[in-house]
């Protein structure tokens, strides 16, 4: 199944037409109803978005496997929305000197061990 297939069976199990889809993703419309009619698939710059829009993960979108259960393997690659608190965490992370962001590892890794003593 197709990267293209994939995202207007969703819409059709969301009950989402393409004009709300185009609305939520900023995508135009016409671009939308290209990728059916010509049988195209959205550009890379377009998959983060349109799996927010449609609540699945990039891992899903493009290939149709989902990390859940046991089986899975661990995830190697996050992708995270600039616009949340992991989002924010990633981004003051990267703005310290190396000193600072070892210091944030440890403080994080101090609470990871509290919760798991509690």
């Amino acid at each position: 199944m197709t990267i293209r297939d994939k995202i207007f069976d969703k819409l059709a199990e969301l009950n989402m037409t393409q004009k709300e889809f185009s609305k939520r993703t900023g995508i135009p419309e016409t671009t939308v109803s290209d990728w059916k009619k010509k049988k195209t698939n959205p550009t890379s710059e377009k998959i983060m978005i349109i799996c927010k829009v449609l609540d699945v993960t990039p891992e899903w979108l493009l290939s149709g496997v989902e990390l859940h259960g046991t089986r899975s393997n661990p995830a190697e690659i996050y992708a995270v929305d600039a616009k949340t608190d992991a989002g924010e965490l990633l981004e003051t992370y990267n703005s310290l000197d190396a000193a600072m962001q070892a210091r944030l590892l440890g403080y994080a890794q101090a609470l990871k061990n509290m919760k798991e003593d509690i």
